[in-house]
């Protein structure tokens, strides 16, 4: 068994989190996480409701295996309801992300809620320390999603001089080796989306699970296109990591021109309602190759322990 500071923190059999990624990252997919030894996360957008927020979390509470939730700061400028509904659902973690965590790490501690915060630059960490987050996500640009400009193994040990609390690792690990890696630098665990996007718990469709599983890590573009198509205002400094495809391959690159094309635009916004992959965005990370078969994400956070266990066993031989 594999013993961090997050795994005796959050009495989990493996130092694994699942990424709380909005539009795939739901109850289900939460609880299976759980069920694999791991922390399942529901991800929560500023699309969501409240309803949505108490419903998802209801089915990983029901199993009473610890869960976290992930925000996007930006948003609740506007929608107060969503922290609100996720504070009365009591969840283990707290993701507060994409901006200021300070205004909310108080009453998340005073309901007797840990606070996560992913940062993407040393600026993000020391705001992070500051405003007394417990566990810091360092997300290199490898990430699918929203994500910032650097490397996870820089970033990663430039976080790890500022802090002794908790550093966890995301992006780009989608196997065993990979999470030993990152252990063997010195995280206290791994943060992992990608490897669960075909996973049978997802909220995504079967379209979008059967592109990621034909897809391979070339096939990625950091990209704002996708939100200026949609109208959505994600702060300019965490663009999104997503598939390439027919509507990525014209417009990446001329979002400013993009602005002014109704007709462009629109195709986003069809092909997220009709789930079609050559328009829609699929959000995935560098690790995407890796990510072959349709399996349930208890299958996944298991094997990942097993192979790392293994692949731990091996490098403590180097020393011999």
């Amino acid at each position: 068994m594999i013993r961090t500071p997050l795994t005796r923190w959050f009495d989990l059999t493996t130092p694994v989190i699942g990424a709380p990624m909005a539009g795939v990252a739901g109850g289900e997919l939460a609880r299976a996480v759980s069920a694999g030894g791991g922390l399942g996360m529901i991800g929560v957008s500023g699309r969501h409701t409240p309803e949505f927020v108490t419903e998802q979390c209801a089915i990983p509470a029901a199993s009473q295996d610890p869960f976290g939730v992930g925000l996007m700061i930006w948003t609740l400028a506007d929608r107060p309801d969503l922290f609100d509904a996720t504070v009365a659902a009591q969840p283990s973690l707290v993701s507060m992300s994409f901006g200021d965590p300070g205004p909310y790490v108080g009453p998340l501690h005073d309901a007797g809620i840990a606070v996560a915060a992913q940062v993407n630059t040393l600026a993000d960490a020391a705001r992070a320390v500051d405003a007394g987050v417990d566990v810091l996500v360092a997300q290199g640009t490898e990430a699918g999603g929203h994500t910032g400009q650097r490397a996870l193994l820089p970033l990663l040990q430039e976080v790890l001089t500022l802090t002794d609390r908790p550093v966890v690792a995301a992006g780009g690990i989608a196997t065993g080796a990979g999470m030993a890696a990152m252990l063997a630098a010195g995280a206290a665990g791994v943060w992992v989306g990608t490897a669960l996007l075909a996973c049978t718990e997802g909220l995504n469709g079967a379209a979008a699970r059967e592109r990621v599983r034909a897809a391979t890590g070339d096939e990625t573009v950091l990209t704002r296109a996708f939100d200026v198509a949609e109208g959505i205002d994600w702060p300019v400094r965490w663009p999104g990591r997503a598939l390439v495809n027919d509507f990525s391959r014209v417009w990446h690159g001329r979002e400013d021109d993009l602005v002014q094309d109704e007709a462009a635009r629109r195709l986003v916004v069809e092909g997220r309602s009709t789930g079609d992959p050559a328009t829609a965005p699929i959000y995935a990370g560098e690790a995407v190759g890796l990510v072959t078969a349709e399996r349930s994400a208890t299958d996944v956070v298991r094997q990942l322990t097993a192979d790392a266990e293994k692949a731990l066993a091996a490098a403590a031989k180097l020393l011999g």
